[in-house]
């Protein structure tokens, strides 16, 4: 047995904790996953730092906000020199492993370094027969993804020195679009009554007009692709472009009495419509199918792993994390994808298990994120945390003797204002306990390359205990006022805390409530 513990994080891409049965939604099982819960501490209040793939890993990595590691979009790539928690751990004996999806860069200046063994898909990724890339090369293994990430770990971990630790990242590409499950969980959910949110039929009304703007609707964006469905040889009438410059196209949503006719990929069957609703209820039904039949793949794999601590003698003295890179829309306001801060797309799942130092069947509301992940493994490893990381140890959480100054707010920030596949608006904001307070900003200098001044900056203020699922906009509330000046005094102290820079101006803000 080791002296200090081994160290398993585990993340999938794109998991909504609604998706995982121990956070209790009902839509599906996981019962290896939840092993982790029941052995160990489910995380409710876990949030991401900036709610899209890179950005997420290279605040997990480094345990910094992503101003500071200078990744905040998906086209913004790690500078690989840059200290990291993979690299602390290596040079206090530990053996390190990254497998799976990386996602953070290609090429000698963003591939991984820190780790002793890599291999990691480019870009997205395949689900099926993945080209995979190593210090040697690139290489194509037969399988399906989630299998071969997973054989990956595991021989890394029959080769792995049993008198030194090892911390091992295994990186899942599933359940990120377009859905592509194996066929041997094609029957998963396959009779289409899946519970409906109760916010899918949204009319964002009185809310910031990115809530309208957003292409992410499963009525009207998603393409042949994400369902599963035979695409037409046909021009614009088929549906519209993705994007420009791609074949990929939108299943076109209907007028009242318009027809259209779907063909399933796998099976041959036909659906013809004539309801828009319907369609409607069928694309959800077909996205919410394929995206939990990609799950299941996952659970299966997490379950090996965990088997094979079991079966060596390592389950005691081996720290399991299972989480994702950020939330996901399950249907929620009509849409799929992430990137806002609304509930949904802020809250990462977070499972931990660790016999030795972490109690059974234990939940926590406290309010970590994502940027806490690399202090709180070097804690757990008895190594210092550099003065550059940003987070703080979850340690006092997962032990469950945080005290009455563990931090109130959760800072989030999305940077890609407009972009050309979801239209989503630059914002940041804090969220605590009860409130969330969200400045849409809308890169009013362009910064992105988006035309500045097109949209107004925006101001949402949400009361999370009274409206869980944001429906409310209170910021233009004169009940609230008193309640939107602590909320942004305490996003200006989070501002200031991490070196972020603001857009509002403190002044203008008060005036318009009338505390000038």
């Amino acid at each position: 047995m080791t002296t200090r513990p081994n160290i398993l994080f585990i993340m999938s891409d794109d998991h909504a904790a609604r998706a995982i049965s121990c956070y209790g939604s009902g839509l599906n099982s996981t019962p290896n996953i939840d092993r982790i819960a029941r052995d160990g501490m489910r995380l409710d209040r876990c949030y991401v730092t900036n709610s899209i793939c890179t950005p997420s890993r290279a605040s997990i990595l480094t345990g910094t906000y992503n101003h500071v590691n200078r990744v905040t979009t998906l086209d913004t790539h790690i500078d690989n020199r840059l200290p990291h928690v993979a690299k602390h751990l290596r040079q206090a004996g530990y053996q390190t492993g990254m497998f799976g999806k990386w996602h953070l860069g290609e090429g000698r200046a963003h591939q991984p370094t820190g780790f002793d063994e890599w291999s990691v898909f480019p870009g997205q990724g395949e689900y099926f027969d993945p080209v995979m890339i190593g210090p040697d090369g690139a290489e194509t293994v037969p399988g399906y993804a989630s299998d071969v990430l997973t054989d990956k770990c595991l021989d890394f971990l029959e080769r792995r020195d049993p008198e030194r630790p090892f911390f091992m990242m295994c990186h899942h590409k599933a359940p990120h679009r377009p859905f592509e499950p194996h066929p041997r969980h094609r029957h998963l959910h396959a009779d289409g009554d899946l519970p409906v949110p109760e916010t899918f039929d949204d009319d964002y009304a009185n809310r910031a007009a990115a809530a309208a703007a957003a292409k992410m609707r499963i009525r009207a964006d998603m393409t042949y692709k994400d369902l599963g469905l035979v695409q037409p040889e046909a021009g614009a009438e088929a549906g519209e472009l993705l994007i420009a410059g791609r074949k990929d196209r939108k299943v076109p949503d209907i007028a009242p009495g318009q027809e259209i006719r779907l063909i399933d990929a796998a099976t041959g069957k036909n659906f013809v419509f004539t309801d828009p609703r319907q369609l409607a209820l069928f694309k959800y039904q077909r996205y919410m199918m394929r995206y939990l039949q990609t799950v299941a793949a996952i659970d299966e794999n997490v379950g090996r792993l965990l088997d094979y601590l079991d079966a060596e003698g390592l389950t005691d003295d081996t720290i399991v994390i299972y989480t994702s890179d950020q939330g996901f829309f399950l249907g929620e306001h009509g849409w799929f994808d992430k990137r806002f801060m609304y509930e949904e797309s802020l809250q990462m799942p977070f499972l931990i298990r660790y016999p030795l130092g972490i109690a059974p069947g234990a939940v926590s509301r406290q309010i970590a994120m994502n940027v806490d992940f690399a202090p709180t493994f070097l804690d757990y490893a008895g190594v210092r945390t550099p003065s550059y990381m940003q987070g703080t140890s979850l340690r006092p959480v997962l032990e469950q003797r945080a005290d009455a100054d563990w931090q109130d707010v959760a800072y989030h920030r999305y940077w890609m204002h407009k972009d050309d596949f979801h239209n989503a608006f630059a914002h940041y904001g804090v969220r605590d306990a009860r409130y969330k307070l969200i400045y849409w900003y809308n890169d009013p200098l362009g910064e992105t390359g988006a035309n500045p001044g097109d949209e107004p900056p925006e101001w949402e203020l949400f009361d999370c205990e009274a409206d869980p699922f944001e429906l409310h906009n209170r910021a233009g509330d004169p009940a609230f006022r008193d309640v939107f000046l602590t909320m942004l005094e305490k996003l200006d102290a989070k501002m200031a805390e991490i070196g972020d820079s603001p857009e509002h101006d403190n002044a203008v803000v008060r005036a318009q409530l009338g505390r000038g």
